[in-house]
């Protein structure tokens, strides 16, 4: 249920979404005695549109969650590496029959990386699909083809693939794994995501996860007065970043994560 109310209430609270319903509202009141009201909603949200789509506010908006925590060395003694889906076009995939990358590729082009510097120790890929509707692949499908073609060894992958959302992510890997007390493993997922994913695991049960960021969308707090050339480049960020606060809250409210915005003083 989790699921599918939090997909649903997205579609309606995406801020781009929402000022274009507001805008169609306002077009419709122009035709009733609600007219005045009518001007100031189409008025609004244009101003919006093109304020969050040309200003800085993307930047704004994700630079805190993407600086919160920092890349640590390599080369510290970890226990496993966990991958987080969210790489993969699973539409395009069941038709191509082949991985489709998606904007959040760096999750998984670390890997060779990180699997030179931890010879050995297990990587779980964790992803089925966040879709309503099943697609005939999966992200484990597209994991497993990408780390093969990487030539990693099949006896250190795993594959969680029926996860949809990062709590499941972080339910059914533990499951899977079942880390030891006194593990420690490695997270990888998108900067910007990191702080719920974080939570999210420790609240899980995950005893020591060690936050490994990748795909960052800013250069960092210089960013913070750069501007965008495109309006959807612009809202497409925006939309990006709304959606880890808003996530942050609904998993906070709903006891899914250890606090708020989780940060690296615990455990790190």
């Amino acid at each position: 249920m989790f699921f599918i109310l939090s997909k649903i209430g997205f579609f309606f609270l995406q801020p781009s979404n929402l000022l274009v319903f507001m805008a169609g509202l306002g077009v419709f009141l122009l035709w009733t005695r609600w007219r005045r009201l009518g001007r100031l909603f189409c008025a609004f949200s244009i101003l919006m549109l093109a304020f969050i789509g040309l200003s800085p506010a993307a930047n704004w908006l994700i630079l805190p969650l993407e600086e919160r925590f920092g890349r640590p060395a390599l080369g510290q003694a970890v226990d496993g590496i966990v991958v987080l889906g969210g790489s993969f076009d699973t539409r395009v995939m069941g038709t191509r029959r082949e991985p489709a990358l998606t904007s959040s590729a760096e999750r998984l082009t670390v890997v060779p990386r990180l699997i030179s510097t931890y010879p050995g120790v297990p990587i779980v890929h964790t992803g089925g699909h966040g879709l309503f509707v099943p697609e005939e692949a999966t992200e484990a499908e597209g994991a497993y083809a990408l780390f093969t073609d990487f030539g990693i060894d099949p006896a250190r992958v795993l594959l969680e693939d029926k996860s949809r959302n990062t709590h499941e992510n972080a339910i059914f890997t533990h499951r899977l794994v079942n880390p030891k007390p006194g593990q420690s493993w490695l997270l990888v997922t998108s900067a910007y995501h990191m702080p719920r994913a974080i939570g999210v695991f420790r609240q899980a049960g995950w005893e020591t996860v060690i936050a490994y960021p990748v795909d960052w969308r800013t250069r960092g707090w210089q960013d913070s007065s750069l501007g965008f050339s495109g309006l959807s480049s612009g809202l497409r960020r925006f939309d990006v970043a709304a959606r880890e606060w808003i996530g942050l809250f609904a998993y906070w409210l709903a006891g899914k994560t250890s606090e708020f915005l989780p940060g690296p003083e615990r455990h790190q």
